[in-house]
C-alpha cells in the first residue's frame, strides 16, 4: 500500500537511508521537515505493517516543475515492481499538483535507478560530475508530465550567479553565449559586466545592474540590443530610502542614457507583452527579463533571468540563482516552466510595477 509518510514513519525511513545509500544520507530533522513543512511529498510503500520504501519529491515555488529528491526500496522488495509504483505515484502527485515536468538526479553507478527511470520515459540531459559526497557524477533526467505541450526552446547553456548581487551579468552571459558560441561565461567576466553596469545603490547591500548598464555591457560586446521599460533615470530609485543613493542612482543612469543614445541603441518606454516576447525569441533574439522574485522565492527582490523557449501554456526560464537553503540543485533553475499568467503577473516589480526587458541578437554587420 502506497500513502503518504507521517511522523510515526521516520524510524522506518532513517533505517531505509542507512541500509540503502553510503552516503548523502538524509537526517531525522530533514525527514520531520519533509513531512511537515516543506512543499513537498513523501510516499511509502506500506509492507506488513512496515515503511519499506518511500520516494520524496520537492516542488519548485512559483514554477510548474518538480523534482525527485530520493527514493530508497528495502532489500527484501526489491525487483517486485516497488520502485515503479512509487515513481508512478509521485508522478501522478505531481500532475494533480499542475506540475507538467520532473526531474532528478541519479548516481552514474546506479544501475538500477538508470534501468527503472529510462524504461518509464524518463531521458537524460545533462551530466554533473564531482556530484555526490564521495565524487560520483550525476546524471539528469527529466519526463513530461504533459506530453501534449510542444516546447519550442533553444540550447541556452546554464550559468549559475556566484554573488547574491550578479544575477543581471550571469544572465546576460548567457544570452549572449547563446547567439555567439564561444562568448565566455566565467567569474572574471560576471564581475567586469558588474562592474561595468552597476547602478551602484539598489535595495540594501551592494547595488546591482540596471537594464541600461546591461544594454551597453551587450552591445560593446558586439551584440544588438533593444531596451523596453517603463522608466528612465528613475528605474529602481525607489528602492532606496537615502537621498544621496537616490542622486547617485539617477546619475549613473543619465550617463547609461546618454551613452545608449549616442549608440543609437532602441529604448522604448513601453511594456513588452508575452506574445511579443515570444515573436522576438521566434526571430532568434535571446529575452532578458527583469522579474520580482516574491512569487520564486517570497523574497520581493528585483532579479534577472532569461528565456529559453514558450509553448502554448508556458514560458520556461534559466534562473541563475540556487536556493540552495531549500535543498535545491541546478536542475531547479534550468528551464524553469513559468505559467505565462503568472509571468506576466512576475514581471512587474515594486508598487510602481516596474518592467524591463532586454532583447539581445547577434549584430548583422555593417555594409556601408
Amino acid at each position: 500500500m502506497i500513502r503518504p509518510a507521517t511522523l510515526d514513519d521516520v524510524d522506518a525511513l532513517l533505517r531505509l537511508e542507512e541500509s540503502c545509500f553510503q552516503t548523502d544520507r538524509l537526517s531525522r530533522r530533514q525527514f520531520r521537515y519533509m513531512i511537515l513543512r516543506a512543499h513537498a511529498d513523501v510516499l511509502v510503500h506500506e509492507h506488513e505493517g512496515v515503511s519499506a520504501a518511500y520516494v520524496l519529491t520537492l516542488y519548485s515555488r512559483g514554477t510548474s516543475m518538480a523534482r525527485i529528491y530520493s527514493i530508497a526500496v528495502s532489500d527484501a522488495l526489491r525487483g517486485q515492481g516497488v520502485g515503479r509504483a512509487l515513481v508512478q505515484a509521485a508522478e501522478d502527485r505531481a500532475r494533480a499538483e499542475g506540475r507538467v515536468s520532473l526531474r532528478l538526479e541519479i548516481r552514474r553507478d546506479n544501475e538500477a535507478s538508470l534501468a527503472l527511470f529510462r524504461a518509464l520515459g524518463y531521458r537524460q540531459f545533462a551530466q554533473v560530475p564531482d556530484y555526490y559526497e564521495d565524487h560520483m557524477e550525476a546524471l539528469r533526467f527529466e519526463k513530461s508530465l504533459a506530453p501534449h505541450l510542444k516546447a519550442e526552446q533553444v540550447g541556452v547553456p546554464y550559468y549559475e550567479q556566484t554573488l547574491d548581487f550578479t544575477c543581471g551579468p550571469a544572465a546576460l552571459m548567457m544570452a549572449m553565449s547563446t547567439l555567439q558560441s564561444g562568448q565566455p561565461m566565467n567569474r572574471t567576466l560576471e564581475l567586469r559586466i558588474w562592474r561595468e553596469a552597476t547602478t551602484i545603490f539598489m535595495t540594501s547591500g551592494h547595488g546591482g545592474c540596471g537594464p541600461f548598464g546591461l544594454a551597453l555591457s551587450a552591445w560593446h560586446r558586439g551584440f544588438d540590443v533593444e531596451i523596453f521599460v517603463s522608466d528612465g533615470a528613475n528605474f529602481l530609485v525607489d528602492s532606496v530610502r537615502s537621498e544621496l543613493k537616490k542622486e547617485v542612482m539617477r546619475l549613473v543612469q543619465e550617463d547609461f542614457l546618454d551613452e545608449l543614445r549616442t549608440h543609437e541603441v532602441p529604448i522604448n518606454f513601453t511594456p513588452l507583452r508575452v506574445a511579443e516576447l515570444k515573436s522576438r525569441f521566434e526571430a532568434g533574439s535571446i529575452p532578458v527579463v527583469l522579474i520580482s522574485s516574491y512569487q520564486i522565492y517570497g523574497e520581493k527582490f528585483p532579479h534577472w533571468v532569461v528565456v529559453t523557449g514558450f509553448d502554448e501554456r508556458f514560458v520556461y526560464v534559466h534562473d541563475p540563482f540556487i536556493d540552495y537553503e531549500q535543498g535545491e540543485t541546478a536542475l531547479d533553475s534550468i528551464n524553469m516552466p513559468i505559467l505565462q499568467k503568472e509571468f506576466e503577473h512576475m514581471t512587474r516589480y515594486g508598487r510602481a510595477g516596474l518592467k524591463a526587458v532586454l532583447i539581445v541578437s547577434r549584430r548583422e554587420p555593417s555594409h556601408a
